[in-house]
């Protein structure tokens, strides 16, 4: 009788395996339902996730590349997971979102974990005071990184009357150097910043213009 109900110990670790495999496949769903568009993968729904799903199949054909540059294809799969956040942050602050994208991509190449010589961190690169001073929590949360990011922008948008590369200079260099030399500070790094955020917005804004008329 007792050799009838024993539990074989082979079948016993197969069964817990089983289990194993079984957990890991609903946490971490395969890439195959990803491109799906199941579920688990999807961000959002309607016009707007299928303006990220042609921004991605376009860019996957390209590598987008364009001109002098190029986004590769595993930033192209990061950046439209964040298009959501981007366009809440974006719409609240009235910035264009493809101003937004431009500045993540040259900040941070869509690394929500990157972080730089001097501390700054995430997706916009927050340096830790201005993190605290915005209120951020997390900074390294791709939605409070993003939402801070974009105030900042905004107000330093305004502090310079509208104009947008002056206050591109001033997330790169900081406020008291653009005032200093009023203008764009004569630091290399600062001037090929804001020439490259330039760039890449007017790609994001092709692109997602592009997209827009196709949806």
């Amino acid at each position: 009788m007792d050799d009838e109900i024993s539990l074989n110990p082979h079948r016993t670790k197969l069964a817990c395996w089983v289990c194993v495999f079984v957990l890991l496949f609903i946490v971490f769903p395969s890439p195959l339902c990803q491109k799906q568009k199941c579920p688990q993968a999807a961000f959002s729904a309607g016009a707007d996730h299928q303006v990220m799903v042609r921004e991605v199949q376009q860019a996957e054909k390209t590598d987008m590349r364009r001109g002098n540059y190029v986004v590769p294809r595993y930033v192209v799969k990061r950046q439209h997971l964040f298009h959501p956040i981007i366009q809440k942050a974006a719409d609240r602050y009235e910035i264009d979102p493809a101003l937004v994208k431009a500045i993540i991509m040259v900040e941070s190449s869509y690394n929500p974990k990157a972080v730089s010589s001097k501390g700054a961190m995430g997706l916009m690169q927050l340096m830790p005071g201005t993190a605290r001073a915005l209120g951020v929590e997390d900074g390294f949360n791709p939605e409070h990184n993003i939402e801070a990011g974009v105030k900042y922008l905004r107000q330093l948008i305004n502090r310079f009357d509208g104009d947008t590369k002056l206050a591109l200079a001033a997330y790169n260099a900081g406020i008291r150097k653009v005032r200093k030399h009023a203008g764009i500070p004569p630091y290399k790094a600062t001037q090929y910043y804001v020439k490259k955020v330039f760039e890449y917005y007017r790609y994001y804004k092709e692109i997602m213009t592009g997209s827009s008329n196709k949806a």
